[in-house]
């Protein structure tokens, strides 16, 4: 098993961008805009996601303009994108249904 901390090279990151619908690499970073009905719902969101970012001790770049969450997420350590840039992508994409 690979290091999640290990940054992966960029032909493997657009290889495996499918695996997470809706991402996309921005620079150095995975890139998602989510949008919702109201504030409430896209500040519940955010809630639920700072939750799983403490868990996992990884935190995000993002951005909250009423209905609509930005979300960049790198290893900054690691220079880049690494496996648990996508792990979090994949949680995230659960928690927006």
């Amino acid at each position: 098993m690979s290091d999640p901390n290990e940054l992966i090279d960029d032909a493997t990151v657009d290889a495996r961008l499918g695996e997470i619908p809706g991402w996309e690499r921005r620079d150095n970073a995975l890139h998602r805009d989510f949008e919702f009905a109201d504030f409430t719902a896209a500040f519940g969101f955010m809630a639920s996601v700072a939750c799983v970012a403490e868990r996992m001790f990884h935190h995000p770049e993002w951005s909250n303009v009423w209905n609509k969450v930005s979300i960049a997420i790198s290893n900054h350590a690691a220079g880049g994108i690494t496996e648990k840039d996508f792990d979090f992508a994949t949680r995230v994409n659960k928690l927006a249904g």
